[in-house]
């Protein structure tokens, strides 16, 4: 189910948070991401915000769908000359053997944990076999709201793992940080490319 609350601030906010992306190049997960796919590859960037990785990945030569829930995001998105962006929620993901990538970045986590195997179910059906899904959440426990209202969903590298290895996917190595967001405090994440 989509969480409104979390929308109604992507929807203020999205000048903001477009700020916070590193816009001339890619971090070093989407470069290595990149660098994994075909020629050509057909990417579908879930939760793309304003559109700065899906940029990168056009700029690279995939052929990108960019989907958010949030409108203001896909109006940010939808500007970037080579992206194919539209608002649709996480529970739009249909299609088989469709994708050679699916990048969620920081998306997926405001997802309720309940809803969770069925959209990792859809993304591994939604990918080509063996295609890749770079998913990265915030690490903890727990479901909660931050002091902006959105809604996030924490996970463990041992949950996420389990989550990822029941939908089909083969997990690669995890990456790990901490960085400041859109609410100002300093959080860990975690994320993974994982093998359909």
């Amino acid at each position: 189910m989509t969480d409104h609350e979390t929308i109604a601030v992507y929807d203020t906010r999205a000048g903001d948070y477009a700020k916070l992306e590193p816009s001339e190049t890619p971090s070093d997960t989407l470069a290595a991401f990149i660098k994994a796919l075909p020629d050509g590859a057909r990417v579908l960037d879930l939760g793309c915000g304003p559109g700065s990785s899906a940029r990168h990945m056009v700029r690279a030569g995939c052929v990108v769908d960019a989907l958010d829930a949030s409108a203001e995001m896909i109006e940010l998105a939808s500007s970037i000359d080579g992206v194919t962006a539209r608002q649709a929620s996480f529970d739009d993901i249909s299609g088989a053997a469709i994708y050679d990538g699916v990048w969620a970045n920081f998306s997926l986590l405001h997802a309720a944990r309940t809803d969770m195997p069925r959209h990792l179910a859809a993304i591994h059906t939604a990918l080509k076999p063996g295609g890749l899904f770079h998913i990265a959440v915030k690490e903890g426990s727990g479901e909660g709201r931050d002091n902006l209202g959105r809604h996030y969903t924490y996970y463990t590298e041992f949950g996420l793992t389990a989550l990822l290895q029941t939908a089909g996917f083969s997990v690669g190595p995890y990456r790990r940080g901490r960085d400041k967001g859109l609410s100002g405090t300093d959080d860990n994440w975690i994320s993974v490319t994982a093998h359909a």
